[in-house]
């Protein structure tokens, strides 16, 4: 990935993205159009990849760590926003999901209990959406 024409710096790479910014407003400081632009390519490419990856359900990300405080309170609004639980209901969900939100999804909506819903996000790498589809006419 590089801010200048392929003229200017020639790259041997499979891929070569050429973010062609322009000059900066101040010469010699690559932190301003070129260091953003190079950022947001960067988060673009990243969240496709967790698309892709089978870490997103929707515009919510549900592969979350729960290492924290923080992203403890971000699981149960996600399992609370896209589930009809309130948040004691979402916080049990969470135990008994180890807290892995996506699993806790996985368990809510098709029945499962959490041994077999490991087994099949370990197994099958498909989205949490055509998990849900195939598996919730199975209970």
């Amino acid at each position: 990935m590089s801010c200048v024409n392929a003229e200017q710096v020639t790259i041997e790479a499979d891929i070569d993205i050429r973010l062609l910014v322009g000059a900066e407003i101040l010469a010699g400081s690559t932190r301003l159009k070129a260091g953003t632009v190079t950022k947001m390519a960067l988060n673009i490419i990243s969240t496709g990849a967790m698309v892709r990856y089978g870490k997103v359900y929707g515009n919510r990300m549900v592969d979350v760590a729960v290492t924290n405080d923080k992203l403890h309170d971000r699981a149960l609004r996600i399992i609370s926003d896209l589930t009809d639980l309130d948040r004691l209901g979402a916080k049990e969900l969470l135990i008994k999901s180890h807290k892995q939100v996506k699993l806790a999804l996985l368990m809510h909506w098709t029945g499962m209990d959490a041994e077999t819903g490991i087994a099949l996000l370990n197994q099958d790498k498909s989205s949490l959406r055509s998990l849900v589809e195939r598996h919730s006419s199975d209970t």
